[in-house]
């Protein structure tokens, strides 16, 4: 990711973003979400490169800064608090994707947040089916929903997504989490048994709620 149009394009693609140009210099372009009205993107041109500004979790703030030197104190904004990120070509494009998807997270209370937050909740060695992440989030008709946000899950190591499982017990099909066969490996690592695709949830369904 190199240009303000790429990044964006992607944090638009976030649901009820729109982009904004609040000062009388164009040069600042952001990305907010739709009524908090709340900033998470900040792209701006700085000595001939593209720069954004995104939100980040103090836990992290330190490791991006040490794991990029392109990859600062938040400029013109709460170093506590935001990270700037310049799009030189040495910064992955999952890692800025997966910067502004937390920053995005920060910002806003969406479904997608409240589902990671469920998803963490499964203690190893349990499953839970996506019924239950999708109650836990605040809806449980939402089952749907808790597929695809794991299928763009930001932070794998963190959000366990291949504990959830479907209605039956069944695991998602063969590329999900990784590729072909992963979620059972990682399934059998917590030391869950699956067999022919499925997991006994008479055994390994947690208790969530």
């Amino acid at each position: 990711m190199r240009t303000r149009e790429e990044a964006l394009a992607y944090g638009l693609s976030f649901p009820d973003t729109y982009q904004d140009a609040p000062f009388p210099d164009r040069n600042w372009q952001l990305v907010r979400v739709k009524g908090s009205k709340k900033a998470f993107l900040w792209t701006y041109e700085r000595d001939g490169l593209i720069n954004i500004n995104v939100k980040v979790d103090r836990e992290w703030r330190d490791f991006w800064r040490d794991a990029y030197p392109a990859v600062t104190a938040g400029w013109h904004q709460n170093k506590e608090n935001w990270n700037t990120v310049v799009l030189d070509g040495t910064v992955p494009d999952g890692e800025i994707r997966r910067m502004i998807a937390e920053s995005y997270d920060l910002v806003s209370d969406t479904p997608s947040k409240r589902i990671y937050e469920a998803v963490k909740k499964i203690p190893r060695g349990k499953v839970a089916t996506y019924g239950q992440v999708a109650e836990m989030a605040g809806d449980r008709k939402m089952a749907r929903a808790v597929g695809n946000a794991l299928h763009k899950n930001p932070d794998p190591d963190g959000v366990p997504c291949y504990r959830v499982v479907n209605a039956k017990g069944e695991l998602s099909g063969e590329f999900a989490f990784g590729g072909a066969g992963a979620q059972a490996r990682l399934l059998r690592a917590d030391g869950i048994e699956v067999k022919d695709g499925k997991v006994d949830l008479k055994k390994y369904q947690a208790e969530l709620l």
